[in-house]
């Protein structure tokens, strides 16, 4: 059945992208007098398929499609987002939604529990990853897609859902009442103090409460006694402007610039600053980033950067410096429209430049680096304490030290297996000693493990069988090398599962490479921190 009513959503779009477009810019406006002939050429090419397609016509799939291909037309960011993929967006912005805390995909037809959020009403009752939920509310979901499976779980605060799941070990399904409350989405999911001066906190993402989650955990950490910092912020993908500023503001005295915009839309012209007094401007810190770190990511780094506040361990940054506005536009649909670009305090542009298909930009992540890497004169820029750093590509660590995979820099052995979530597989076969949560017996008992345990070797070997099993191929000198690794996300994993996040990351830490090599730099991050006061000064008294 042919679905007539998208039709004005293709009307609706199409002019508000030619607003958007004269907006955003003088050369818009040679065009202007086109646009009703865009739009009659758009029209018809709509009506024609509306009315002579031989299959079925959803409009509202085809405008969709339309917007996205004309905002794919400008660079790698502008996108168009459908209504569901604009709630989602919401929801992480905003940091909480109703629900169970759960985060599902298709995997083989069959809706599979991928992530949970530790203290949410799934996690309270015992679902873990890799569950498959079988039936909600008696219905079998299978062959459901994951939109289905959300309106389902989806509800008001404080009623409940009947879920069945199928998990491995148990003959019966388990029949579970969960009830839907607030659910809280973390950003800031781990702080910890790593020795008896050094604290730890991790920023995964920036979102609307970012900063109040970074603050208070750098409170917690200073009353256990912390002296000095390592700031994480590899695979943080960006989010929020005004959060990046907030938490850069934590670290650098008021009247420091964070970061400046510029762009052809009313008031994209903007220098942002520090305007709050920090309680951290003694505190030596490293600050870790990757290929995986991102825009909001670049912006905190390059500021702490360009300011002699931090020393940059890691990677060179992904090289996102492009500044996206969401517009909401109908049907519950949104754009984002680069409408700005951003520089850090020194007056770099740190975006990459993109090839006409986008291809190699957004595969930059999966290719290794060149630590060689040759700038052009016009490229170099000077930190306040006179230290040279460049345009036109991320930011560049001031120490190096490869780690894309928590850490390690594995061989493409490696790295097969952590995509294949082979170790999120082999972690469903232990759970915690004493949880109760599930009370259903079942017919092969999981081993049980409690906090601190260790990687044995007939773990590793068991595991090694299951790689086997799944019809990876098996490189012995590959396996050797990427030992340390396949141990290190054995423990990672089995510690998620069963002890959470901060848990997991305690372990881990001990023996991630990267953050390893980093703790051996604090003299030089204190050198660093000695030099920014003294360029604060200088900037204070002219």
């Amino acid at each position: 059945m042919r679905r007539y009513r998208s039709i004005s959503i293709a009307v609706f779009a199409v002019v508000f992208c030619a607003l958007v477009g004269g907006f955003y810019g003088r050369s818009a406006l040679a065009i202007e007098d086109q646009v009703p002939d865009q739009y009659k050429v758009f029209t018809a090419a709509l009506n024609a398929i509306d009315g002579t397609y031989v299959g079925t016509v959803e409009s509202d799939r085809l405008v969709y499609g339309a917007i996205a291909g004309m905002l794919q037309t400008l660079d790698p960011h502008s996108s168009f987002m459908d209504p569901r993929t604009y709630a989602q967006m919401r929801e992480r912005q905003e940091g909480r939604y109703y629900g169970l805390g759960i985060t599902i995909a298709v995997v083989d037809g069959e809706i599979t529990v991928v992530s949970l959020f530790e203290g949410s009403p799934a996690y309270q009752k015992g679902l873990r990853r890799g569950d498959i939920i079988a039936k909600i509310e008696g219905e079998e979901t299978k062959g459901w897609t994951s939109d289905d499976a959300v309106r389902k779980l989806r509800g008001p605060k404080g009623t409940p859902v009947r879920i069945s799941l199928k998990r491995s070990g148990f003959d019966q399904l388990l029949d579970l009442a969960v009830i839907r409350d607030e659910i809280h989405i973390p950003t800031v999911p781990a702080e910890f103090m790593l020795d008896a001066q050094t604290g730890y906190v991790r920023v995964s993402e920036f979102g609307e409460n970012t900063d109040q989650e970074l603050g208070q955990a750098l409170r917690t950490l200073q009353r256990q006694g912390m002296k000095r910092l390592v700031f994480d912020l590899r695979n943080n993908p960006g989010g929020a402007l005004d959060q990046a500023i907030k938490v850069a503001n934590r670290f650098l005295p008021r009247g420091d610039m964070v970061v400046y915009t510029r762009g052809r839309v009313p008031n994209s012209d903007q220098d942002y600053r520090a305007t709050e007094s920090s309680d951290y401007l003694n505190v030596p810190m490293i600050t870790l980033t990757n290929r995986s770190s991102a825009s909001a990511s670049e912006i905190v780094s390059g500021a702490l950067q360009d300011h002699d506040r931090s020393l940059i361990v890691g990677e060179t940054t992904f090289g996102k410096a492009l500044v996206q506005s969401v517009y909401r536009v109908s049907e519950g649909a949104g754009v984002a429209v680069t409408t700005a670009h951003y520089y850090t305090p020194s007056g770099r542009l740190i975006q990459r430049p993109w090839d006409d298909s986008f291809d190699e930009y957004l595969t930059y992540t999966m290719r290794d680096q060149d630590p060689n890497k040759t700038h052009s004169p016009q490229d170099l820029k000077l930190t306040d304490a006179g230290r040279k750093v460049y345009s036109g590509g991320g930011i560049e660590p001031d120490r190096r030290y490869d780690g894309p995979l928590e850490g390690f820099n594995p061989t493409r052995f490696g790295r097969t297996l952590y995509a294949r979530n082979i170790f999120d597989v082999y972690a469903q076969r232990f759970s915690r000693k004493g949880d109760t949560r599930i009370t259903m017996a079942p017919t092969a008992a999981p081993r049980e493990l409690s906090p601190g345990f260790e990687v044995t070797d007939a773990m590793v070997s068991e595991f090694r069988e299951l790689v086997e099993k799944s019809k990876v191929k098996i490189d012995d000198a590959d396996w050797q090398k990427d030992l340390p690794f396949i141990k290190a996300m054995i423990r990672y994993e089995i510690d998620l599962d069963l002890f959470g996040v901060e848990g997991a990351r305690k372990d881990l830490v001990k023996s991630d490479p990267q953050l390893q090599f980093a703790l051996t730099l604090f003299p030089e991050a204190q050198r660093l921190l000695d030099m920014s006061k003294i360029s604060s000064t200088q900037r204070a008294a002219r």
